[in-house]
């Protein structure tokens, strides 16, 4: 038993949403959404995400799980969907890490969503942070050398689970940390919010057991498992 004074590394996870599962929701922006620059890095002048998406927010909704739409939804670039009722939850209980919460007008939808009925969504963007990848204690793949100590040049290859380095973490409880910013990183507080709300079409795996390889190279053998 760990002692009173044993400190306990907070626990994390990546947020997906449940592809092909019962409440399976995605969403494309038309083809005449605008967008603004893109973030880059304050150090090196990397780019380090997509460019922001600007009014007026409007969606093409696709539902495809058996038991209609999700509470939330990922489309294409950064773009990101909460249900009225999740967005609620997430202020209600004082979380941080989205922001804008931007009312959606759903424009198009397939025969599903039509049937089933869709809630009122919100346009959320995830905030960056301060939080780190723990190079030392995570197993990547990276497409190149890393160089600029700020990003972390998220290029990447592949990732077998990830730590989060001790330290860096400012306390969001949704972030996309740096090295990994293509990736949505949620704390223990976010995974309880989803359980005790009954959120749908929310996918949550531990940082350590993450996998990403679309490449199929597998892990590098000089890395020890987080």
């Amino acid at each position: 038993m760990a002692s009173e004074h044993e400190h306990i590394s907070p626990r994390f996870y990546v947020l997906r949403n449940d592809f092909e599962g019962p409440y399976d929701t995605a969403f494309e922006k038309p083809d005449d959404s605008r967008s603004a620059g893109a973030p880059t890095c304050p150090r090196c002048g990397r780019y380090i995400g997509m460019r922001d998406w600007l009014p007026p927010y409007r969606v093409e909704l696709e539902v495809h799980g058996e038991k209609g739409a999700g509470d939330f939804a990922m489309g294409t670039g950064f773009g990101l969907l909460l249900s009225e009722r999740m967005a609620e939850l997430f202020r209600k209980k004082g979380l941080r890490g989205f922001s804008g919460f931007h009312p959606v007008e759903v424009v198009k939808m397939n025969a599903r969503a039509k049937r089933m009925g869709v809630p009122r969504y919100f346009s959320v963007t995830a905030d960056y942070g301060r939080a780190a990848v723990d190079e030392a204690h995570s197993r990547l793949r990276r497409a190149e050398p890393l160089e600029c100590p700020e990003c972390r040049n998220p290029g990447m290859d592949g990732v077998y689970g990830f730590a989060i380095e001790p330290g860096t973490w400012d306390g969001l409880d949704v972030f996309r940390p740096r090295g990994l910013q293509g990736d949505l990183v949620v704390s223990e507080r976010f995974a309880e919010l989803v359980a005790e709300g009954g959120l749908t079409n929310v996918l949550l795996t531990p940082t350590e057991r993450f996998t990403w390889d679309p490449l199929r190279k597998g892990p590098p053998a000089d890395r020890a498992r987080a």
